[in-house]
């Protein structure tokens, strides 16, 4: 963990709530997908947690939706100011374990910290299929993002407006060998359900401190409970215990 101060490059909205910022700034605590930043705001007394979307050399990307006042004075931020964050947070995925022809399934804002990791599965020599799930047409994001990776793209909207109708669990293809997943619980519980093979979770839970100290963000597992934010986000399908 690194904290640092970072300057705002860019903040701008991709869809409704949801908004992309680029920062600058020493990121070399980050050495996985699926790790996330912890941002100190103005006149708040927690940091807010954000997946890392992306990384490449000292400019990070981030994609969030304006849900509560943190993130809504996020969204105000000019580009040209400052933030403080902590990086480095989270052990993110295990690309060691991800077969050949892995899919990644994103719900919602569970989708940026998949960007990160497909591009280092296709940069590994995988054949990576990825599953996009919003509720309609006009959530939909980062799908030419994606494609422009070169990863084999597929959307769902709830309502059909776009796409699959249906949820993730509704596209899975029928050849991928490993799957790695993030988005809601009651989605993660479905992928957990329907996935053939091994996997890796990345749990969105309200956190506290965001390293470990508070155990707020606890997850009950075969080996006991883990924090989500120090011992995940990112737990293995083989370990979940789900509460009844």
């Amino acid at each position: 963990m690194k904290q640092g101060i970072f300057e705002i490059l860019k903040n701008e909205r991709l869809a409704p709530n949801v908004f992309r910022m680029v920062l600058a700034g020493d990121t070399s605590a980050i050495t996985a997908a699926g790790q996330f930043v912890n941002i100190a705001l103005e006149g708040k007394y927690l940091r807010r947690p954000i997946s890392v979307c992306d990384l490449d050399g000292d400019r990070l990307t981030l994609i969030y939706k304006a849900v509560g006042s943190g993130t809504a004075q996020m969204a105000s931020l000019p580009a040209g100011g400052s933030l403080d964050l902590l990086t480095g947070l989270g052990n993110g995925y295990d690309i060691s374990e991800s077969g050949d022809r892995p899919v990644l399934l994103g719900g919602g804002v569970g989708v940026p910290p998949l960007y990160l990791l497909a591009r280092r599965l296709l940069a590994a020599g995988k054949r990576v299929s990825v599953v996009l799930g919003f509720n309609t047409a006009a959530e939909v994001f980062c799908e030419a993002d994606f494609r422009a990776l070169g990863a084999i793209v597929t959307v769902t909207t709830a309502d059909g407006s776009y796409g699959i109708r249906g949820f993730v669990t509704d596209a899975l293809p029928t050849d991928y060998d490993y799957f790695f997943t993030c988005g809601p619980e009651p989605m993660l519980k479905a992928v957990w359900r329907a996935a053939r093979t091994d996997g890796q979770f990345s749990f969105e839970e309200r956190m506290g401190c965001g390293f470990g100290a508070c155990m707020g963000c606890s997850c009950k597992t075969v080996t006991g409970y883990k924090r989500i934010c120090r011992d995940g986000p990112v737990l293995k399908k083989g370990e979940i215990l789900w509460e009844t």
